[in-house]
C-alpha cells in the first residue's frame, strides 16, 4: 500500500485499452495523486500493453491459455499484481471471470465498468440484448466486484437514450464514450476517499449511497464537489 499522499492503480485489460487511455489522461489532467503503476493483460497481444509501453507505463502479460485452470492463473495474476502495492485495481475490458480467491483478495478495491444499467443486462452482449428487448435506454454502470458476476454494489451509473437507428455498433461506441467519462470519475472518488465499500454497500463520504449516482450524456461532471 502506498503512502496517504499518493495512489498506485493497477490496471487489467484484455484488448486496446481504451479506457485505460480514458483514466491515464484523466489522472494527468486533473493531477490527481495517483499513478498508473502496472498494466497487466491475459493477452499477449492486446494493443493496450502496447500503448502502455509507449507511454512510460509498465506491462506485464500472462497468457492464460498456458495456465490448467482458472486458480493457478489468478495466482500468479495476484503475485504480479501485489508486487505493485495497488490502492486499487481497475477492470479496463478485463475478459475473464474471476475466481472468489481473486475477488476476496482485493474486496474493497476492485472496480468494474460493465455496459449496462445494472442489474439489468449482466454479462455478454448487452448491445444486442438491449435492442432485441426493445428498451427506451441504455447505459453503463461502475460497481465495486463481487463473487457474484457484474453483481457488486453500484457506484454509479450513466444512461443514454435508444435512437431508432441505433445498432450495436454504434450503441457500442455510445456507451464508451460514457464510460470514458463515467470511470475515471468515479476513479477520482475513490482515490479521494470518498468512495469506499462496506460489506455490500458503497459510502459516499462515509454515508450509505442508497442508490447510485446517475447521470445521462450530458451532465457527467468531470469532478464531483
Amino acid at each position: 500500500m502506498t503512502n496517504a499522499s499518493h495512489r498506485s492503480i493497477v490496471v487489467l485489460i484484455s484488448g486496446t485499452g481504451s479506457n485505460l487511455k480514458a483514466i491515464y489522461h484523466y489522472l494527468k489532467q486533473h493531477q490527481l495523486s495517483a499513478t498508473i503503476s502496472a498494466v497487466i493483460s491475459n493477452r499477449p497481444d492486446a494493443m493496450g500493453l502496447t500503448w502502455a509501453k509507449e507511454n512510460g507505463i509498465k506491462t506485464i502479460a500472462l497468457d492464460h491459455t498456458l495456465y490448467d485452470s482458472r486458480l493457478e492463473f489468478d495466482k500468479d495474476l495476484i503475485e504480479e499484481i501485489d508486487k505493485q502495492q495497488p490502492d486499487l485495481v481497475v477492470l479496463a475490458g478485463y475478459m475473464r471471470i474471476l475466481s472468489s480467491e481473486f475477488v476476496q483478495h482485493y474486496h474493497g478495491k476492485l472496480l468494474n465498468v460493465h455496459p449496462s444499467l445494472l442489474p439489468n443486462y449482466r454479462g455478454l452482449n448487452t448491445h444486442k440484448r438491449v435492442l432485441e428487448s426493445g428498451e427506451t435506454y441504455h447505459g453503463t454502470s461502475v460497481h465495486f466486484v463481487s463473487e457474484d458476476l457484474d453483481g457488486g454494489p453500484v457506484i454509479a451509473q450513466a444512461k443514454l437514450v435508444v435512437e431508432r437507428h441505433d445498432t450495436e455498433q454504434t450503441l457500442m461506441e455510445r456507451i464508451q464514450k460514457l464510460e470514458h467519462k463515467l470511470f475515471p470519475l468515479v476513479i477520482s472518488l475513490f482515490i479521494g476517499g470518498r468512495i469506499t465499500q462496506h460489506h455490500s454497500n458503497v459510502l459516499l463520504d462515509n454515508k450509505p449511497l442508497k442508490t447510485p449516482l446517475l447521470f445521462d450524456e450530458l451532465s457527467i461532471p468531470s469532478t464531483l464537489v
